[in-house]
Formats: structure tokens, sequence, C-alpha cells
């Protein structure tokens, strides 16, 4: 077996509403419609680029639902989404992010990305990134290994 590439991302949130909005209308992903779905607390997004039939999903499992443990536990850390390849495309990010009042966790220069890192409604963890320019690690895959530094933007 090979893998080709990642598919999508299925994520459970406590509130499909206040989920779908922060997804498509602060992070920008398009959400997919249907006529005639049934009438399901789910929503579907894609990347304009129509890459795949979906990128993301997400399941409303209600208000009552457990909150995801602090600190070091086993399972998801983040999930990284590429904004583009340019320090000006990250401030323009942070930006947004800062006028639609999105707390940012973390901001990492780690030699071939540099990222912000922000968490949704339900805490799970997001990095958005852009690829440095001129850093090849096709050619030099240790790259993947440099320390990370702080970002300054």
């Amino acid at each position: 077996m090979e893998i080709k590439e990642l598919g999508h991302v299925v994520l459970y949130v406590r509130d499909i509403t206040r989920s779908a909005h922060f997804y498509g209308e602060v992070l920008g992903w398009r959400r997919l419609t249907a006529d005639g779905a049934p009438a399901m607390p789910v929503a579907a997004f894609s990347a304009p680029s129509n890459r795949t039939h979906h990128e993301l999903l997400l399941i409303e499992v209600g208000p009552d639902a457990a909150a995801l443990p602090a600190g070091r536990r086993v399972g998801m850390y983040h999930f990284g989404l590429k904004i583009g390849d340019s320090d000006d495309e990250l401030r323009a990010a942070l930006a947004q992010l800062r006028e639609a009042g999105v707390p940012i966790l973390g901001a990492s220069d780690h030699g071939i990305t540099h990222s912000l890192y922000i968490a949704d409604p339900d805490g799970n963890e997001i990095e958005l990134y852009i690829d440095v320019p001129d850093v090849d690690w096709r050619s030099d895959p240790s790259l993947l290994y440099s320390p990370v530094k702080p970002l300054r933007l």
C-alpha cells in the first residue's frame, strides 16, 4: 500500500453553527451544500482548488461532549493548513485573525515553513503556514528537522 495524499480531516464539534462560521467565515473555507441533503448536524468544506470532494467534515456532538484534555496526551496535536508562500500572506492572515478576535497560540519559524498556531472553538489546534521561498527541502530532507525558532513577522 502507498498513501497518495491526506484526503480529509473529520472533527467532532459541540455546535455546528459556531464551528461552521469559524471554518467558513474566519478561515475562508468554502462550505459545500447540496439540495436534498439530509438535515443532519454536519458541515463539509473544501478549498477553492477543488482538489477533492471534501477536506474537512464537522460533526456536531452537542454541548455536553467531553472537552479535549489539557497538556500532553495521545491523539492529534494539530493539523496544518497551507495559506500561501510568503510572509506577506501570513501577515495578512494574522491581521484577519486578530480582527476576528482569534487568539494566537504561537508563531514558529521551522526553517522550511513559517507558522501561526490557533485553536478552533472546540480547542482543536490548527497550524496556518506558508512555505518559505527558495528552501529546497526535497533535495535536503534534513531541513525538515531544523530547530524551531520564534517567528517574527
